[in-house]
């Protein structure tokens, strides 16, 4: 739910905090740099550590957890930790929080109900991601999954009638080649495979999990404008509707075996610190985001990428030849470059564009200042970069 809390105007970011697009050049200070380089190393550590966790506990010999489960435990926790947050709004007064959630949730049922939607998709999403790291090494799966900017941006462009700059559809064309070129390097036996591994199956699921991502998040977007719902408030009846759902999933997909083995059945430290990174990772990066303009949001997904596959190499001897070396090359150079504002296009000093960020424009003389409003939908200020709008759902 990035967009909901990391927007251009100091409303979008919440009371008391000021997006990095909201300085003027030469205004940022020592400790909003320090914060801006805090949120790269969160953003990195992120993006990178939950592929590589869930690659590691689904690899391990030995008895396997059900990916069901994990996926139940995550909602709950992270509905809860939103309800701890909407508490401590009310300081600590629970006749208002339960009066709160009365209104919010019970009254304005209609809202809630909206919400539905994007749960469904992203609970689907979630397990999707569990099947294809199995089927995929970690490395492969980073690269192809940045497949859900493209997805993201057709969706933005049917649903909100947005426009994008040619350099972002040019960088949209190098991202499909450079995971075109992933995908046939691992079709074409990139190295050994365990084989209870099926490449062909975590294709289709990665691929099925970044169209769901896409529509998500767009969707998500579309009915929340206008919206007063707090990111908490918002998260809290998502996670509501990601815990009933996940225990559909699970009745349906895995009923007889927890029922036979147990809900926690598999589970040992690595799993608990996955689940604990699917709750908690997309709410710190809701929080951290704020301070990330979109050029260092992409930034942290080309590192990751890097760290993804040099951490695959050390941990499951994962080979890198020419053309996973050039495929995922394509794809971190479209990612930034999808991530530039398009002023970034037209010669604007590189300087000026680090210090004035995403969120500010050039006005050309004479002319007067676009209204606030302008702004807002813009896909220069507002890029498909990485799920948070499209989520806090897990990533």
């Amino acid at each position: 739910m990035a967009a909901v809390g990391s927007g251009c105007s100091s409303a979008a970011a919440g009371p008391g905090v000021v997006s990095a697009g909201a300085l003027e050049p030469g205004t940022m200070s020592a400790a909003h740099r320090r914060l801006k380089y805090i949120s790269l190393a969160v953003l990195v550590v992120q993006n990178a550590s939950l592929i590589l966790s869930i690659r590691y506990t689904r690899t391990l010999p030995g008895d396997r957890f059900f990916a069901t489960t994990a996926v139940v435990m995550a909602e709950v926790l992270k509905g809860l930790t939103c309800l701890l947050l909407l508490f401590a709004q009310k300081r600590g007064n629970v006749k208002h929080l339960l009066l709160f959630l009365h209104e919010a949730v019970l009254v304005q049922y209609v809202d809630t109900f909206k919400l539905a939607v994007p749960s469904l998709i992203y609970t689907l999403q979630n397990n999707l991601q569990y099947v294809a790291i199995s089927n995929l090494p970690a490395a492969t799966f980073q690269v192809t999954y940045q497949l859900k900017i493209l997805t993201t941006a057709v969706f933005s462009v049917l649903m909100l009638n947005r426009s994008l700059s040619r350099l972002q559809w040019v960088s949209l064309l190098l991202l499909f080649t450079g995971v075109a070129i992933v995908q046939a390097q691992q079709a074409g036996g990139g190295g050994p495979r365990p084989l209870d591994q099926n490449p062909g199956v975590g294709l289709a699921a990665v691929v099925a999990s970044c169209l769901s991502s896409g529509f998500a998040g767009v969707y998500f977007e579309k009915i929340l404008k206008g919206s007063s719902g707090s990111v908490w408030l918002r998260n809290l009846q998502l996670g509501l509707f990601g815990t009933l759902l996940g225990l559909l999933g699970l009745w349906w997909a895995e009923g007889a075996a927890v029922a036979h083995r147990g809900f926690f059945f598999g589970y040992t430290p690595a799993v608990w610190g996955v689940v604990l990174n699917q709750a908690f990772g997309g709410l710190l990066v809701a929080v951290v985001v704020k301070y990330a303009d979109n050029i260092l949001k992409g930034f942290a997904t080309s590192l990751s990428i890097v760290l993804s596959t040099v951490a695959s190499i050390r941990l499951f001897g994962f080979h890198v030849d020419p053309l996973f070396a050039l495929g995922a090359g394509l794809v971190i150079g479209a990612v930034y470059l999808y991530s530039l504002p398009r002023g970034a296009a037209k010669a604007i000093a590189p300087a000026a564009a680090l210090a004035s960020g995403p969120c500010t424009h050039q006005q050309p003389p004479g002319q007067p200042p676009p209204p606030l409003s302008a702004h807002r939908g813009d896909p220069s200020t507002e890029p498909f970069l990485p799920k948070l709008l499209t989520k806090v759902k897990g990533s």
